[in-house]
């Protein structure tokens, strides 16, 4: 969790983290550990703005764009190097970073868009619920498969060491919990 002081140092690093962050931000990162925080604190809000600016017309189409991402995430981080290596390399508010207590790894990544897809669907389910005037069944089921795909992921990130496909795990939850959900209530149109 500790920061490069060269990076600190840096005008670059600097100007970077007042463009992104603010002045505010910017004087926070006076103390290392702070660059991480203001790096996860920028890539919240985009993971927030994303999912609030865009949306999905219907669960049919959130389930195919859901489906066509699970596969290019798998291709690009199993069978390539392309995907971990640009993350790793790219210095900019396009991933959450949680420390390890790896040295040799200290930090595992979560992409923006493992959370922001899945984020879309689930605020569908969200935006259905309120139009049919139903409390959120849906939505608890979206969020809840979204929190067992996460954990999922977390689990396995951690117990392989090593880079995972996180819509792997992801969309299976969410669009398993939902269907369930609807299969269970006979909502489902043949």
């Amino acid at each position: 969790m500790v920061c490069h002081e060269e990076a600190l140092a840096s005008k670059q690093c600097f100007g970077t983290c007042f463009l992104h962050s603010g002045l505010p931000l910017l004087l926070l990162l006076s103390f290392p550990p702070c660059l991480l925080l203001a790096q996860n604190f920028n890539t919240s809000v985009l993971i927030l703005q994303g999912i609030e600016m865009l949306s999905l017309g219907s669960f049919k189409t959130g389930g195919i764009l859901l489906a066509g991402l699970f596969v290019y995430d798998i291709f690009w981080v199993f069978f390539t190097p392309v995907m971990v290596s640009v993350a790793k390399s790219f210095d900019a508010p396009i991933k959450l970073l949680f420390p390890t207590a790896d040295a040799a790894r200290p930090f595992s990544m979560l992409g923006l868009g493992d959370i922001v897809i899945p984020g879309i669907f689930v605020a569908l389910a969200l935006r259905f619920d309120v139009s049919r005037n139903i409390k959120n069944r849906y939505f608890n089921s979206a969020f809840l498969g979204y929190t067992a795909g996460m954990t999922v992921t977390i689990v396995v990130m951690n117990w392989f060491q090593a880079a995972q496909p996180a819509l792997l795990y992801i969309v299976p939850g969410v669009t398993g919990f939902v269907a369930v959900h609807s299969l269970w209530n006979g909502e489902v149109k043949p």
